[in-house]
């Protein structure tokens, strides 16, 4: 069964106590996982290899200094796009339509697992690490949560993502191809932005990134799928 295609193959309606199942093995378990990994990695950031912050700092003061008015304009729609409660508004709607227009629940509500998941890790790391932002001026009010990793980044990358994964089921190539574009442009947006606002280091956008993929891919991939699956056979 292909990757991309596994809710193509199987479209059969899964059980409530299958989905509890699946969610508990295939998504909280691996979750927790990809907590200790992110939450590591940011102790060494500001521990053992604090010195690597010392050299991010060299390109926050760098970036700091290119600033100007016209890019802070465009870099202020780009950080807002990835705002909380824009981030959920625009989940809930999607899931909503996709509800409505393929009456598969199971499906539509992969890119609400996906931010779910990432905000869990995000927050739970962030208040362990505890890492101060950049010491350069910042662009963006300050959110009541560490620098390391960035939420906004990982927020939009789980989004995205699972919308990505999304759009390769539309039949119309030329729309197919946009749609996906467009998914993988914005938390390249977004990352930038709150990096050119000194709201982040580089590392806490790459942390950011790799919980915002980990939580898409773990959400697509949540459900046990097989297409022999009728009234018997095995789902893998």
């Amino acid at each position: 069964m292909s990757f991309l295609t596994r809710y193509q193959d199987d479209p059969s309606r899964p059980t409530a106590r299958e989905v509890a199942r699946d969610v508990g093995i295939r998504l909280i378990s691996p979750g927790i996982v990809l907590f200790g990994l992110i939450t590591g990695l940011g102790l060494l950031l500001v521990g053992p290899s604090a010195g690597l912050g010392m050299e991010e700092e060299r390109a926050n003061r760098w970036i700091a200094a290119q600033r100007s008015s016209p890019w802070n304009s465009v870099t202020y729609v780009w950080s807002q796009m990835a705002n909380t409660l824009g981030i959920i508004a625009l989940c809930l709607v999607v899931v909503g339509v996709l509800w409505w227009r393929t009456r598969q629940w199971w499906y539509a509500v992969i890119p609400l697992l996906a931010i779910s998941l990432q905000a869990l890790v995000f927050v739970s790391a962030a208040g362990i690490v505890g890492r101060q932002r950049p010491p350069v001026p910042k662009l963006d009010t300050s959110p009541p949560t560490a620098s390391f990793p960035s939420g906004h980044t990982a927020a939009s990358t789980a989004l995205y993502t699972s919308f990505l994964l999304m759009a390769t089921r539309i039949e119309n190539a030329t729309v197919r191809y946009a749609v996906m574009l467009l998914c993988a442009a914005v938390p390249l947006m977004v990352a930038y932005s709150r990096f050119y606002r000194g709201m982040h280091h580089i590392t806490d956008i790459l942390g950011g990134a790799m919980i915002g993929i980990s939580a898409a891919l773990l959400s697509w991939n949540y459900l046990r799928r097989s297409p022999r699956r009728t009234g018997e056979g095995t789902r893998s």
